[in-house]
């Protein structure tokens, strides 16, 4: 008899959604069947039985929510439970699909930053989800008492420690004299209880509220803005829509955006970059991850290896990414593990604003609407189209040269797109 548990389909996830079953109690089983559905903070997931067995209890019911990573979900009898393993649930099918990588196994729940070791230089026992969990909460290892096999500190050890006050690490603000931030409810901050809808946080808006605040609260960064003609780019585009009209590709801006950024990245390799406490990481492709809103936050799928695509290419790719981002069909690696972001707010008459960083990508580019404007040219005035981007450098890997010389790569193929037609 052996439990099937709730896995972790991402390194984010830490809860999800029972959204549906697909067996019953009774119901044999095969390694490799669909045993049911689980919405995550990014995408819902179908889960394969990797063992035989007969399905003797469903210990949690369809549509329960919050259902904790590692929970039981139901148990099997025979002769093996089922260790679940994820596979995207299928979408529609797409006009044009690509062809993504598939999951074989579930992603590792993520383990926390390293173990801070005991006065005598020991690790300390934890196991990975109570460090994940002591992590969050700001708690100390060293000062939780574990119950688990040979004093092990398990889940219920942190929420037993944050329960009672117990393990509390010191503030990092209070390390340089600072003033750790106090949190006020609405109504200590004088709006009156009744006077607003509450919406709860879903575990989507969870991650991003954290991950943001860390990005922004824990990296160096730096804006560096450029104004960038594009009528040439509009003229070309029109063209080539015009040429893929009969295979019924529609180039937009943005897809232009993407290839110019990957090309402009092979050019100034410095740019494609993440820091890593072990050194500065160069990596060897562009994976362009492109920010995507769907209901209750936003997504980033990612475009690998864009340098070696065509823009006819990268439109059917993107297209069908951004559709199964809104369905929340997309699998982890197809938004996971970006070297370089961009998020373009043009569509919204945005004019021109600063991204925080998708860590650990150590830039996103930030592109905003393009308008007529009056410019000067040859010592004349003239009309032309003309949108403003801005990039957000990690000035741990980019420094203000290295992301002007970006820029400076950048540049010249949107307003000369014939150069990365070449």
């Amino acid at each position: 008899m052996t439990d099937i548990l709730m896995p972790a389909l991402s390194p984010t996830m830490e809860e999800g959604i029972l959204a549906k079953w697909h067996v019953k109690v009774g119901d044999t089983i095969n390694a490799g069947d669909v045993i049911a559905e689980i919405e995550t903070d990014k995408a819902t997931m179908e889960v394969e039985a990797v063992d035989e067995g007969v399905v003797e209890e469903i210990l949690v019911a369809a549509g329960t929510e919050g259902v904790k990573v590692n929970t039981p979900i139901a148990r099997l009898k025979g002769e093996g439970g089922a260790a679940p393993a994820p596979k995207a649930a299928p979408a529609a099918a797409p006009a044009v699909a690509e062809a993504p990588k598939t999951a074989a196994a579930p992603a590792a729940a993520p383990a926390a930053a390293s173990a801070p070791a005991a006065a005598s230089g020991t690790r300390v026992a934890a196991s990975p989800l109570a460090r994940r969990l002591a992590q969050m909460a700001n708690l100390d290892l060293k000062a939780i008492k574990g119950t688990g096999p040979r004093g092990r500190i398990i889940k219920r050890d942190v929420e037993e420690a944050q329960r009672t006050g117990g393990g509390k690490a010191a503030p990092a603000a209070a390390a340089s004299g600072a003033e750790p931030r106090k949190v006020q409810s609405l109504e200590q901050m004088g709006i009156p209880a009744g006077s607003y809808d509450l919406l709860p946080l879903d575990g989507m808006r969870k991650v991003i509220a954290r991950r943001m605040t860390e990005s922004f609260r824990d990296i160096p960064h730096f804006p560096l803005t450029v104004d960038i003609e594009l009528d040439s780019l509009l003229a070309a585009r029109a063209k080539i829509n015009t040429a893929l009209e009969s295979r019924g590709v529609k180039v937009s801006v943005n897809d232009m955006i993407i290839k110019a950024v990957a090309l402009a990245l092979k050019q100034v390799p410095e740019a494609n970059a993440s820091y890593t406490p072990e050194g500065i990481a160069l990596h060897h492709n562009a994976d362009i991850a492109v920010a995507v809103a769907i209901d209750g936050g936003l997504i980033t799928p990612i475009v690998r290896k864009a340098e070696t695509k065509s823009l006819a290419e990268i439109s059917t790719e993107m297209k069908d990414l951004a559709q199964r981002a809104r369905d929340r069909k997309l699998k982890p690696e197809e938004f996971q593990g970006g070297t370089f972001s961009v998020s373009n707010l043009g569509m919204f008459g945005i004019k021109t604003f600063t991204s925080i960083l998708n860590e650990p990508q150590g830039c996103i580019m930030s592109v905003g609407a393009g308008e007529q404007r009056a410019v000067v040219k040859n010592g004349q005035l003239a009309v032309a189209t003309v949108m403003s981007v801005t990039l957000t450098c990690d000035h741990r890997v980019v420094d203000g040269s290295i992301g002007a010389k970006f820029i400076s790569a950048f540049k010249p193929l949107i307003e000369d797109p014939i150069k990365m037609l070449a």
